[in-house]
């Protein structure tokens, strides 16, 4: 059943229970609920008077955000040897909405890993900022390019009204009301949710939920794009790409014999080609001579720098055809970058729902990449899982789960043994 939401604040009020949550670019999952999912279209207002300057400096931080997060799935080991491909901006978006429930120190740290740390920016300066910025690019999307949010909610969680109103204004997000404890079911209307809008190319965010979930937030990015000057199918021949110079592997390769934007960066030894879309946007294809120094060095001002100095050349292009699909945890990564609190029994989400002790249990995301002679296709979502914690009270400690010990001298502090014990028993 699909009901529209009316943005009056006396039917919204109306409207709480069957709303319950709606939130943003990640999947957040915190508690339960009830059978079946109800849609809530949420109308949303243009704040015109948002300052620009606002809009700027997120800007400027989610593509700083960029390369940081790049660097860290980079540097991960489960990234070894693998495809990197990921949506920072459904990361960013994601990460932002959480903010506007987070308090204290959980909040700080969120602004500081999203580069949020300027003193000109306070949270309703981001939020305006994703508001517009939102807008923008569903304004000036076309058929085949969407983005938006959506927030999943148990029957029986309340959240804060003003919490509510923000995520509604400024992230744009849809809100569901679902059965957690039907954990198979709720998954389904979920995944459901995110197929239907990338339009089947991710079908199933969510592997599994917990029956104590109370919250699951979302973001979706679809994004299909024709080159402004397509490669001749005819032209494209079998060849080879090189892993490494012991492995070489089979692909369908493209070619085209047209003027191009081609930059040639000697400063890291990079060469850069510029294919734009038939819209406001491109594809930037970095070549380097070598990969970990291009990954170490790449910034926003390379971008900046790169699209104000192309120059037109005309030159045989190859480039494969090519689909991929990625999956990353995010957890330990955000972590890495500062964003430690929101994952323990110390995050302050109390902007959610007061009196409700809530963490984030996960971050997961996923995309896909699909390249040949039309154009591109590229899809991401972002899911946050949220969750209740039991806060500890009371004189009980019971060391009946893995405990590191010291051994200490007294006198100097000095540490004799240190140990961890997993299992007493052996």
């Amino acid at each position: 059943m699909r009901v529209t939401v009316s943005c009056t604040q006396k039917k919204f009020i109306m409207m709480r229970a069957a709303l319950c949550i709606w939130i943003l670019s990640a999947v957040v999952c915190v508690g339960r609920s009830h059978h079946h999912a109800e849609h809530h279209d949420v109308k949303v207002q243009t704040d015109q008077d948002t300052a620009p300057n606002s809009v700027s400096l997120v800007s400027s931080a989610n593509k700083g955000f960029t390369y940081r997060l790049y660097r860290k799935l980079a540097a991960h080991s489960d990234s070894e040897g693998k495809n990197i491909f990921f949506s920072p901006k459904s990361v960013s978006l994601a990460l932002a909405a959480l903010s506007v429930g987070a308090r204290g120190e959980t909040h700080q740290q969120l602004f500081n890993g999203l580069g949020f740390n300027s003193s000109k920016l306070t949270q309703a300066n981001v939020d305006e900022a994703f508001q517009v910025l939102l807008e923008q690019a569903n304004k000036m999307s076309h058929q085949d390019t969407r983005e938006g949010t959506a927030v999943f909610v148990d029957r029986g969680f309340t959240p804060n009204l003003d919490f509510l109103d923000v995520l509604k204004k400024s992230y744009l997000a849809d809100g569901f009301n679902v059965n957690f404890t039907n954990t198979v079911e709720s998954a389904s209307t979920i995944n459901s949710y995110v197929a239907e809008k990338t339009k089947g190319k991710i079908d199933k965010l969510v592997d599994s939920l917990d029956a104590d979930t109370i919250m699951y937030l979302i973001s979706y990015i679809y994004f299909k794009g024709k080159w402004d000057t397509p490669f001749d199918p005819k032209m494209t021949r079998k060849d080879e790409f090189i892993v490494d110079e012991n492995t070489k592997v089979p692909v369908d390769m493209m070619k085209m014999e047209e003027d191009v934007d081609i930059y040639y960066d000697q400063a890291i030894n990079t060469s850069v080609l510029h294919l734009p879309f038939n819209s406001s946007s491109s594809m930037l294809l970095l070549l380097p001579d070598d990969m970990a120094t291009l990954e170490n060095a790449i910034c926003p001002g390379h971008v900046t720098k790169w699209l104000k100095w192309m120059k037109r050349s005309v030159d045989d292009i190859y480039l494969p055809k090519f689909s991929i699909k990625t999956s990353y945890n995010l957890k330990d990564v955000l972590i890495e970058m500062g964003m430690t609190d929101m994952f323990s029994a110390r995050a302050d989400l109390s902007g959610i729902a007061e009196g409700k002790n809530l963490l984030v249990s996960e971050v997961v995301h996923k995309a896909t990449l699909d390249v040949d002679e039309v154009g591109a296709t590229a899809t991401a979502a972002t899911g946050m899982h949220l969750k209740p914690f039991s806060i500890f009270i009371g004189p009980v400690l019971k060391f009946n789960r893995p405990f590191m010990l010291l051994i200490i001298d007294r006198a100097t502090e000095n540490t004799l043994f240190v140990g961890k014990i997993i299992n007493p028993n052996i």
